[in-house]
């Protein structure tokens, strides 16, 4: 199975998703970044996948830099190099017969280049999609295991507690 990457266009995921528009729009693009990084995190996690978060330097003037922040990889691209152009090379690089890049946008001319060497696209509401989903699933695993716990005090394994609870079905029939 090939290795998956998904790179992310982080200031189009800001500008298409309902919570992370508004905070946008209330002059707190830092938190939204966060938000999206955090949200971004437990997908990655999750579904087991790399990611990379590339953000524009036009709206953090100076700051180029590549870090990794929950085990995500974020960029801040160059002041003269934008998030796509950054994205097109590099998912051109890591897109071989052993990786299996995918592009997260919603720029149809960028979606168009990446279709052109070989990735994957999808676009900002797929993918918002896709994490509501992955957090119902963590939602439900984790009350799976708050149960599990809760019944791993108990001194009964499944099988025995099949078997007592048949014999009560029988004993309150007789």
């Amino acid at each position: 199975m090939k290795k998956q990457i998904l790179i992310v266009d982080g200031y189009n995921m800001i500008g298409a998703w309902p919570e992370l528009v508004s905070l946008k729009n209330q002059d707190r693009l830092e938190e939204a970044r966060e938000d999206l990084l955090n949200q971004l995190s437990n997908y990655a996690k999750y579904e087991g996948l790399e990611i990379i978060v590339v953000f524009d330097a036009q709206f953090v003037p100076g700051i180029t830099q590549s870090f990794s922040k929950y085990q995500l990889t974020v960029v801040f691209t160059k002041e003269d190099e934008t998030a796509d152009s950054y994205i097109e090379r590099t998912a051109g690089e890591l897109n071989t017969r052993l990786t299996q890049v995918t592009v997260a946008t919603s720029d149809m001319a960028e979606q168009w280049t990446i279709f052109s060497q070989g990735a994957l696209r999808t676009s900002a509401r797929e993918l918002y999609k896709a994490i509501e989903t992955t957090e119902k699933a963590i939602a439900g695993k984790t009350a799976d295991v708050f149960f599990q716990d809760y019944r791993r005090n108990s001194p009964w394994d499944e099988r025995q507690l099949q078997k007592l609870s048949k014999k009560r079905d029988e004993l309150s029939q007789d």
